[in-house]
């Protein structure tokens, strides 16, 4: 299951919206074929291991990742040609969350005959497959909120110099987190403020994921950067047909999602990019936004890197947030995982619930 993993881990960056999923087919300890899903309307993972095992297939274990899918979408049901295959046992990491599977894929296995096993290295494969899972369960992406601080929680100067807060190692991270991610979400502030590419650049990759800014009155420029031809998804709060079609032009859509006080409905966001099919949202803005997305419960975890430098109270923090009085009412966080890279520190933070 270890190595059906890594082989899932493949498809860490295309297989959007599907999950990422990887098969290994054994006899005994012996493999004999190998598979992962690399995007959607492709072969499945088990599909592709079961034409490398060919003939060995038979009696044989399949271990997979993900729990068999039992129905037609773009492909035929797995569980079928696992079945046809002549396949003696499955053991599946976890089962699948998406309400047109759940459970379905175990039953059908069951019912030919094959013995099914779920659970092993269960929590490693939720993780791999994180927004996904938040997408089926929630319907909403998993959103990460990226910083770069200084170590007295700073972002950037008073005027506004952030480049650079952290180290080159850091920042070409940085970009394996973006790669991975479905869309990169921004606001007009730093659109405005640094004129941001928002692509990945500094690793390879094998595609650029959806950019969307939050901009209320639309006053982005169709000249910036982002808008590079590209598809881009502006959210805004009130669309003046003009300035839409200017941005339609650069091949950037404008949704409209007004909360009550004239600014974007940012769970209303969330909501759609979900309906789109997105499953991680990775978040790179500024304080403001940050504060928003923070207070309106959009944010899922803090993918913090943290430079070893001093600039003082002036400097801008990473969160716009109300002032309080007492620490029993602070936002809470679990560390997931702490690491160095280069010369800064980077910690992966997860929001804990009140």
């Amino acid at each position: 299951m270890a190595r059906a993993l890594q082989l899932a881990e493949r498809g860490l960056e295309t297989t959007t919206p599907n999950p990422r999923v990887g098969c290994v087919i054994a006899q005994g300890d012996r493999i004999v074929g190998e598979g992962w899903h690399a995007r959607a309307g492709e072969a499945h993972a088990e599909v592709l291991a079961l034409a490398e095992a060919g003939a060995a297939a038979r009696g044989a274990t399949a271990y997979v990742t993900l729990e068999p899918c039992a129905h037609h979408g773009r492909t035929p049901p797995c569980t079928d040609a696992l079945i046809a295959a002549g396949i003696a046992r499955v053991v599946a990491a976890m089962g699948d969350p998406n309400p047109a599977v759940q459970g379905r894929g175990v039953a059908r296995l069951a019912q030919a005959g094959i013995a099914v096993s779920t659970g092993l290295l269960e929590a490693q494969a939720i993780e791999l497959n994180r927004g996904f899972v938040s997408r089926m369960t929630r319907q909403r992406p998993w959103i990460r909120l990226k910083l770069a601080t200084t170590l007295d929680g700073k972002t950037a100067l008073n005027n506004g110099v952030s480049q650079w807060v952290t180290g080159p190692a850091a920042r070409a991270d940085g970009h394996r987190w973006r790669a991975r991610a479905c869309a990169i979400l921004t606001g007009i502030g730093t659109v405005k403020a640094d004129d941001p590419q928002l692509t990945v650049r500094a690793v390879a990759c094998q595609r650029q994921p959806l950019r969307v800014v939050v901009d209320a009155r639309l006053d982005i420029s169709p000249d910036a950067r982002l808008l590079d031809g590209r598809p881009v998804l502006v959210a805004a709060a009130q669309v003046d047909p003009d300035k839409r079609d200017a941005l339609a032009r650069r091949n950037a859509e404008v949704v409209c999602l007004p909360n009550p006080h004239g600014k974007v409905d940012l769970p209303a966001l969330i909501t759609e990019l979900a309906r789109r099919g997105l499953n991680e949202v990775h978040v790179e803005a500024g304080f403001k936004l940050n504060g928003s997305l923070l207070r309106e419960g959009c944010v899922d975890e803090l993918l913090i890197y943290q430079a070893a430098m001093l600039v003082g109270d002036s400097a801008q923090g990473a969160f716009n947030l109300a002032e309080l009085t007492s620490l029993a009412d602070a936002r809470r966080l679990e560390v997931i995982d702490r690491r160095s890279i280069g010369d800064d520190v980077r910690l992966l933070a997860r929001l804990v619930a009140p």
